[in-house]
């Protein structure tokens, strides 16, 4: 991962960011509503623990078929992503509440997602935030050598197959936070010294992490084995939920900065980049479905990428109404703003995407 510095421009003549802020600052005042969750967002935290946490504990305490806890645990895992995406995703960027330790409360949910409340925010608030679909500096484009998710990537012989095998590898994401991920990125991350606010002891965060993945598996392996399920219904129960919830948050994310509208510039030799972070933004990020009340429940806004990018700092509950002021401001000030009317084509766009990067190495742009 680059750590050079990138420096966005600060030219923005017809002052687009100070408009679109402005804006947007009018619409919570007028409407005297406050930046953070609502209840609706507090009934869709009851909601997403309930698919979450229900299934696991019929599963513990019910005399119930192997075909429903099977299928229990598919719905543990569409529970997990939704978990993710609603409560953790807007607690750690401190929009859930106005309240410090609500947030704090509701980010450390990823612990029993799987990860880590350090590793996330600094992977996802500032990295992906910051450097959005930078290559070299947003991690969310580093799949390893086993997928090409840009032309800025070294090109292999057998991505011209990734657009099939792509989607099997998808479901393996949270089992990377579990196993590997979390104990690579502390490693890297302290040793760059990153920080997302307050930087935290190496011990504090070292011994964090070992807790918090001994409860863990604690919580999901041994405690069903002790009450006396076979080791193996455990493991393949473990196994689909996490490749179900896998599966969900890792389309979700590709549809957002992985597809065909997208661009995916690199700084210039002196570290610049071309526009300015906000500028940025429009160019690197894509809605789906937006007019589509369940995609917008389920997935905590992530298919307002465009706003919710431009604005972390506002709670997903508000995105589809300033979605109207943003996307206005941009077309009034000749920028684009990226969306696709529905989740099955922004889908079709990724994979036309990957297949595109598979097969053709001249687009084989990496030094």
């Amino acid at each position: 991962m680059n750590t050079s510095t990138v420096k966005f421009s600060r030219k923005d003549p017809q002052k687009f960011f100070r408009t679109l802020n402005k804006r947007v600052n009018t619409y919570f005042k007028e409407n005297n509503i406050k930046k953070t969750g609502n209840w609706k967002l507090h009934v869709k935290t009851i909601v997403m623990f309930s698919m979450f946490l229900a299934p696991y504990f019929l599963i513990l305490f019910l005399d119930i078929s192997g075909w429903w806890k099977l299928l229990f645990t598919v719905l543990m895992g569409a529970g997990m992503a939704g978990v993710g995406m609603n409560v953790m995703h807007d607690g750690n960027h401190g929009t859930y509440s106005s309240k410090s330790w609500v947030n704090k409360l509701m980010g450390s949910s990823i612990y029993i997602l799987a990860g880590n409340v350090y590793n996330w925010q600094i992977q996802h608030n500032v990295l992906h935030h910051t450097y959005t679909n930078i290559h070299g500096h947003d991690e969310d484009l580093d799949a390893g050598r086993i997928i090409r998710f840009s032309e800025h990537t070294k090109w292999r012989r057998f991505h011209k197959f990734q657009h099939i095998y792509s989607v099997a590898l998808y479901g393996l994401l949270t089992f990377n936070w579990a196993l590997t991920t979390d104990f690579k990125q502390t490693r890297d991350y302290l040793k760059r010294q990153l920080s997302y606010k307050k930087m935290p002891s190496p011990t504090k965060q070292w011994s964090t992490l070992a807790i918090t993945k001994l409860i863990y598996v604690t919580i999901w392996l041994v405690i069903p084995m002790l009450i006396g399920i076979t080791w193996w219904k455990v493991l393949l129960g473990f196994f689909v939920m996490h490749y179900t919830a896998g599966l969900i948050l890792s389309i979700i994310f590709q549809l957002a900065h992985v597809v065909e509208e997208n661009e995916m510039p690199l700084p210039n030799e002196k570290g610049e980049m071309k526009n300015t972070w906000a500028i940025h933004q429009l160019f690197t990020t894509t809605n789906f479905a937006t007019n589509n009340k369940l995609v917008n429940w389920f997935t905590g806004g992530l298919n307002h990428q465009v706003e919710h990018h431009i604005f972390p700092n506002i709670s997903h509950i508000h995105y589809t109404k300033i979605s109207e002021i943003v996307k206005e401001t941009a077309q009034e000030f000749n920028l684009p703003y990226n969306e696709y009317e529905t989740t099955r084509a922004a889908i079709i766009s990724h994979f036309r995407y990957l297949k595109k990067l598979g097969s053709q190495p001249e687009l084989n742009l990496a030094s």
